[in-house]
């Protein structure tokens, strides 16, 4: 497993200094990032040109839904030719999840997204927050919607903080979905009743149990993420986590 770090953590950094920021997170040691979707503010040209340079590797990208829904083919063709093959789904609106029916179409509509992302010899994912918990007559979104897609056209990407908020066991979900995860997020979350995000390792989520659930699925790719960093400076936030996965002797 090796460990990268999702830059909307660092999306201030990023928007003042994108190359730089990238530099920087290199430097601290970890092996890949996980880009926000980019084709409005960089060239795919310039932006493979650029990586070829770098000792990071880019292991993926978020792309909001709206994009996946309008303009897929850009999308596809833009990160085929910079090299990225895993895009990702990262949130659904709250009018598009409102009832059983709502994942079960989400569901149809990302498969056959993803149908066409596997043609091309990429890989389409949905990434989870905590309202996926919510259950439909017993069974939770998240369970429908990957239900709905077929397999080999959509993977999961866990967020490990969010399936805790939500009520859930991080381990039990990903071992229910291991066939289905190439990355997954780690996020730690503070004790007491506000759950904040925390960096990994000094929170309250079982990382030795998680680890082994990931090392078991097979799961390459170890992602960083902390939604906010609450004044903190995120470099500080992500070389913490980064520590103590090293001292855990899990990364």
């Amino acid at each position: 497993m090796r460990i990268a770090v999702q830059t909307y953590t660092l999306r201030d950094q990023m928007t003042s200094d994108f190359w730089g920021t990238l530099r920087k997170i290199s430097a601290m040691g970890y092996a890949g990032v996980e880009l926000t979707d980019v084709r409005g503010i960089i060239r795919a040209e310039d932006l493979q040109s650029r990586l070829e340079t770098m000792s990071l590797c880019v292991v993926g990208v978020h792309v909001a839904l709206e994009q996946i829904e309008s303009e897929l083919d850009n999308v596809l063709d833009y990160y085929s030719e910079v090299g990225i093959d895993h895009i990702t789904v990262p949130y659904v609106p709250e009018d598009r999840r409102t009832a059983a029916h709502d994942w079960v179409a989400l569901g149809g509509l990302l498969s056959d997204a993803g149908a066409q992302a596997r043609a091309r010899g990429m890989i389409l994912g949905y990434h989870n927050h905590d309202f996926e918990m919510q259950k439909y007559d017993g069974v939770a979104g998240l369970d429908i919607l990957l239900r709905a897609a077929e397999e080999h056209n959509l993977q999961w990407e866990p967020d490990t903080f969010w399936l805790q908020y939500g009520g859930e066991n991080p381990v039990e979900y990903i071992t229910r979905y291991a066939s289905r995860i190439g990355l997954m997020h780690i996020k730690d979350m503070t004790a007491g009743a506000e759950k904040k995000f925390a960096p990994v390792g000094s929170g309250i989520l079982d990382w030795p149990a998680i680890f082994r659930a990931a090392k078991a699925a097979d799961i390459p790719w170890l992602i960083v993420e902390q939604d906010d960093c609450y004044g903190a400076s995120p470099f500080d936030i992500i070389a913490e986590s980064l520590h103590n996965i090293k001292n855990m002797k899990l990364g």
